[in-house]
């Protein structure tokens, strides 16, 4: 339970500092909180290669999902963009970031196809509306943005926890899953 609270903890300090490092002219302060999340939390792992292929899979989503925001003119952002035409580093962390979240203070979505998918149906567009609010981003095409946000996470939720549960750090069993089965001879 600890670990699951404190988990929350570094999501909700992790998610502020992205957007309002973003908002305020300093994308690079997000990215800095998320690296000693991240580090915290493989840390704490049971199998921290695992995490760490989780979360380097959220973030190539994250990329490709908020690079095609971004390229369609429905979102902008005022900082942080790395290279021209693709979504800011600073929210390819909160993808990071969010993929933390996975394995523990929300496991409780696993399983739950349905579920999952209300919740980025409902979850994903209120936190861009968060981040716009705040000023990390702008929603330029809102309706559009808000129907591809919705539609897009609604179908990312299930998928992110279906990859979570192959990839699960957090649990001592071993699995011999397709992505990890290199990998589960060598720990052997």
């Amino acid at each position: 339970m600890q670990r699951m609270l404190l988990n929350y903890g570094f999501f909700q300090v992790g998610w502020f500092a992205c957007v309002w490092g973003a908002a305020s002219g300093r994308p690079w302060l997000g990215p800095l909180v998320v690296l000693v999340a991240v580090a915290v939390h493989l840390a704490v792992a049971v199998n921290p290669r695992r995490e760490l292929l989780l979360l380097g899979i959220c973030a190539l989503i994250g990329l490709v999902f908020d690079t095609v925001l971004l390229q369609t003119g429905w979102v902008s952002y005022p900082n942080g963009i790395w290279l021209t035409g693709f979504a800011p580093y600073w929210m390819i962390a909160l993808w990071v970031l969010f993929g933390t979240t996975l394995n523990l203070s929300m496991k409780w979505l696993r399983g739950r196809i349905w579920l999952a998918f209300l919740f980025g149906l409902i979850g994903g567009p209120a936190s861009y509306l968060a981040g716009q609010a705040l000023g990390g981003m702008t929603l330029i095409e809102s309706v559009p943005a808000l129907i591809a946000l919705a539609v897009g996470w609604g179908l990312v939720m299930p998928i992110l926890f279906w990859l979570a549960e192959r990839m699960d750090g957090f649990s001592s069993a071993t699995r011999p899953d397709f992505i990890l089965a290199s990998w589960h001879k060598q720990e052997v």
